[in-house]
């Protein structure tokens, strides 16, 4: 199944609001293929109700750090109006190929379902420890990235 699956997911990190068209640079083929999913982290409606944990819900979290949060409903509007708050958009181009005649776009159409999901968990977490890494020098940084790796060639 090698040659028959392909997974590519390309990020780019810009500060801004998300309203660059074309930041992965597709030409225009690409452009009319792709479809544009817009993940508010506070929109927990994607996740398995069994999965919740408040702890990583930014509707109710609050950063003793930063004071951020909790989110509401407007925060997106809120955040673009205050200059002076950091903040940053994950463009995430995801690329699904399965080709399996008779499933192919059923399958395609899962996985896209399930990075929705995964994207969306991973970026509420995120928001929600904002008090564990945002004192984290580039430093830091990278020595967790080396660990990581790491901890991962050991694995595989």
């Amino acid at each position: 199944m090698k040659e028959k699956f392909t997974l590519t997911i390309e990020t780019w990190h810009k500060p801004d609001m998300g309203e660059q068209e074309n930041v992965h640079g597709l030409d225009k083929s690409q452009l009319d293929k792709r479809i544009v999913v817009d993940i508010d982290i506070t929109d927990g409606s994607c996740g398995n109700p069994k999965e919740y944990n408040p702890d990583h819900d930014p509707t109710v979290f609050k950063s003793t750090k930063t004071g951020r949060g909790p989110l509401g409903p407007n925060w997106k509007k809120e955040l673009a109006a205050n200059p002076d708050c950091p903040h940053m958009c994950a463009y995430k181009l995801v690329t699904v190929e399965f080709k399996w005649f008779g499933i192919q776009g059923r399958v395609e159409n899962m996985i896209q379902k399930v990075e929705k999901r995964l994207f969306t968990n991973f970026h509420r977490q995120l928001f929600c420890w904002i008090d564990k890494w945002i004192d984290l020098s580039m430093d830091d940084i990278r020595r967790m990235e080396d660990e990581t790796k790491q901890e991962l060639d050991q694995v595989t």
